[in-house]
C-alpha cells in the first residue's frame, strides 16, 4: 500500500465537519464549485487534489498550507515527519543524518542566493529536462518552489550519492562562486557547531 495514501486516509478521519468545510472553502480557486459540492469527506477532497496533481507524496506544500490555515499544526507536523522519513527511496539508499543536515543547509543557502539562472545549475546536476518541465508545470507561479523541488528531485534521484560537494562543484561550474563560497561558509559553521 502507498504510505502517502495511508497518511491521507488518517488525515481524513481526523478532520471535523467544520474543518472539512474550511478546507473546501480554501480550495475554491483550485477546484470548481460543482466538484467541491460533491466532497463529503477529506478522502474526497484529497482525491481531487491528487487527481489535479496539486499534491503528491513528494509535493506536500499545498496540503501543509491548508492545514496551517485551519490551525491543525498536529497534521502539519505529521506531514513534515512523512516528508523527512517517508521518502520513496529505500532507507539504505539515503544519505546519513549528518549528510542530510548539510544538504538541507546547502539547499537553503542555494535557494536564497541563486537567482534567475537556477535552471543552469539544475541542468549541471543532470536533472532531466522532462523532470524539470514537470516541476515547473506543477509550480507555475513560484520560481523558488520550482528551484527547491528541482534540487529535491536531484536528491531523490542520487540517493546516497547526493553529496554537498557535488552541489558546490556544480555551482562553481556555473560560475556561481559567491554562492559556492556561502555554502562552504555555512557548512563550516555547521561543522563547528557539531564539534
Amino acid at each position: 500500500m502507498d504510505p502517502f495514501l495511508i497518511l491521507l486516509n488518517s488525515f481524513s478521519s481526523s478532520l471535523s465537519d467544520s474543518e472539512l468545510d474550511s478546507l473546501k472553502f480554501l480550495c475554491r480557486k483550485e477546484i470548481s464549485k460543482r466538484r467541491l459540492e460533491s466532497v463529503r469527506s477529506g478522502r474526497d477532497l484529497f482525491g481531487i487534489l491528487l487527481e489535479q496533481q496539486l499534491i503528491a507524496s513528494d509535493k506536500v506544500s499545498v496540503l501543509e498550507e491548508l492545514f496551517k490555515n485551519i490551525k491543525r499544526e498536529d497534521l502539519v507536523s505529521q506531514l513534515k515527519q512523512f516528508e523527512e522519513e517517508g521518502e520513496v527511496n529505500a532507507p539504505d539508499d539515503q544519505p546519513d543524518a549528518h549528510e542530510k543536515r548539510f544538504q538541507k543547509a546547502a539547499i537553503e543557502v542555494i535557494c536564497d542566493n541563486v537567482g534567475k539562472d537556477w535552471k543552469m545549475l539544475v541542468r549541471k546536476l543532470d536533472v532531466s529536462e522532462v523532470k524539470l518541465e514537470r516541476i515547473v508545470a506543477a509550480n507555475p507561479y513560484n520560481l523558488r518552489e520550482q528551484f527547491y523541488q528541482s534540487l529535491r528531485e536531484w536528491q531523490k534521484w542520487k540517493g546516497r550519492d547526493a553529496k554537498v560537494a557535488d552541489l558546490i562543484k556544480a555551482l562553481r561550474g556555473c560560475n556561481m562562486n559567491l554562492v559556492a563560497d556561502k555554502v562552504e561558509k555555512k557548512l563550516l559553521q555547521l561543522n563547528t557547531e557539531t564539534s
